[in-house]
């Protein structure tokens, strides 16, 4: 049974699709005005293990994350580069997939939609919210009036409208009717991209662009959504606010919200310091920061720093050593005395430990935890050695079960014996072949050069008196 902590109750609920063994899930994705940072990439990475873990379980996902493509920070952005929104959104949307590639997130079955692509859906919401009283207009722009949704406004933030109320600046260069209401749609400004309307030219609001685009792809009622706890308020109680009002339905069912990453111990829109994920990338594999991130439960805050991607780095390695003594190990002299009956039973316990880890919120740093025990298990049993051909059935069970378990499930690649960095095994003995073939023509130039191409490529190589080896 899949428990998730729910932000809308405040506390662990049964997840109760709409319907059977299928999950609709809609995540805020980027604004795309600038590269993504490592605090984009928490909820990038999470929420494609939520989705695999689901899959996983048996469940058929509907998954969307959408693209915030027209924005205040967008529009400031092309003003000062004097080009257009959409050749900003279109080279940060191609950055986005440059760099998140290496994340491994699983795009296949994805529907990633832009909101610019979805006006049409954002008018008949606004339409819909003014022909039942919940919106107005003034001066081409239109607000949602939250005073007309009191007793429902506040329910995910815990938040009162009086009090929003009376902690609320009011701008004077705004015509509403409360500091409190919220624009849907703005009009049209000199530089700024407009879209016909019936309130005149201008360009939605940020909200209702997640409303128009959840709706049009899950409807009016779906299983999840999911973002930053940043977007809680306003965003996430302003997109229930007007699609319960003017679309009906019961909008998300349950809400998940990951934590901050801090830098130095503070978010890093306090800090100042927004460390780009393709800056990290320059020093660590995307693998390790995916490993990185599922290191903590979801909703905890994090501290980013090199040595935490280091002592994530070295889990990668240490789980990898473990699937290389499996794969290299001599069947014909691996002898001993133990014929792995207790590696098997304690495989069997640990998938029944993973499998409630994650169904209780998705925790992935206890369910990793699980794999480091068997992990450990597993080298005592090479430790002590088998005699039996059993034996070895057990052991490539649990070889394919770490296996299926990191890269399926968690999706984190692993750099195995067959394959590295796409090379396959055998070409790299072609390539030491090559290099041995060098030598010998006393072509040291060459030589060092395939073995310094090979080391940036993480492949060390070590040439002894009659054979050269190599290692990940």
């Amino acid at each position: 049974m899949i428990k998730i902590y729910n932000t809308l109750t405040g506390h662990l609920d049964e997840f109760k699709p709409i319907k059977e063994k299928e999950v609709s899930m809609y995540v805020c994705g980027p604004t795309v005005y600038n590269f993504i940072h490592i605090g984009n990439t928490r909820p990038a990475v999470f929420f494609d293990t939520v989705r695999r873990y689901f899959e996983y379980r048996g469940y058929k996902v509907n998954y969307v994350q959408n693209f915030t493509d027209v924005d205040d920070k967008m529009i400031n952005k092309a003003n000062e580069e004097n080009i257009t929104v959409k050749e900003v959104a279109d080279r940060y949307i191609k950055a986005y997939f440059e760099d998140t590639s290496k994340l491994n997130l699983k795009e296949e079955g994805m529907t990633r939609p832009k909101a610019t692509d979805n006006i049409d859906g954002m008018i008949e919401i606004i339409s819909s919210l003014i022909e039942k009283g919940y919106a107005y207009e003034s001066n081409g722009d239109v607000y949602f009036e939250v005073e007309k949704y009191k007793d429902g406004y506040g329910e995910l933030s815990k938040q009162k409208i009086e009090d929003l109320k009376s902690g609320a600046r009011i701008d004077i260069s705004e015509i509403k009717k409360s500091a409190i209401d919220f624009a849907l749609w703005k009009a049209s400004k000199p530089n700024e991209p407009s879209w016909d309307s019936p309130w005149g030219k201008g360009r939605p609001g940020w909200h209702i662009e997640c409303s128009a685009m959840s709706k049009k792809y899950l409807g009016d009622s779906f299983d999840i959504h999911g973002g930053g706890q940043d977007l809680i308020f306003p965003h996430h109680e302003n997109e229930i606010a007007q699609s319960k009002c003017g679309c009906g339905g019961t909008y998300a069912r349950y809400w998940m919200h990951n934590g901050y990453i801090n830098i130095n111990g503070e978010k890093m829109s306090k800090s100042g310091s927004f460390v780009l994920l393709r800056q990290i990338l320059e020093k660590f594999e995307g693998r390790v920061i995916r490993l990185f991130i599922l290191g903590a439960h979801y909703r905890k805050p994090m501290e980013f720093s090199d040595f935490e991607l280091n002592q994530a780095k070295s889990s990668l390695e240490r789980i990898e050593n473990t699937l290389k003594r499996i794969k290299e190990l001599n069947r014909e002299s691996f002898v001993g005395e133990n014929n792995l009956v207790e590696l098997l039973k304690f495989k069997e316990e640990m998938e029944k430990n993973f499998i409630e880890a994650m169904d209780e919120d998705f925790n992935t740093a206890q369910a990793l935890g699980y794999v480091f025990e068997l992990i450990k298990a597993t080298n005592k049993a090479i430790d002590e050695g088998n005699t039996s051909t059993d034996g070895f059935k057990v052991i490539d069970e649990v070889y394919n079960y770490l296996v299926m378990i990191m890269e399926e499930v968690l999706g984190v690649k692993l750099k195995l014996e067959a394959e590295v960095n796409n090379i396959s095994a055998e070409l790299i003995e072609f390539i030491l072949e090559l290099r041995r073939n060098a030598r010998a023509e006393k072509n040291w130039e060459l030589s060092d050069k395939i073995r310094d191409r090979l080391l940036e490529m993480g492949i060390q190589i070590k040439d002894g008196k009659d054979k050269t080896t190599w290692t990940m």
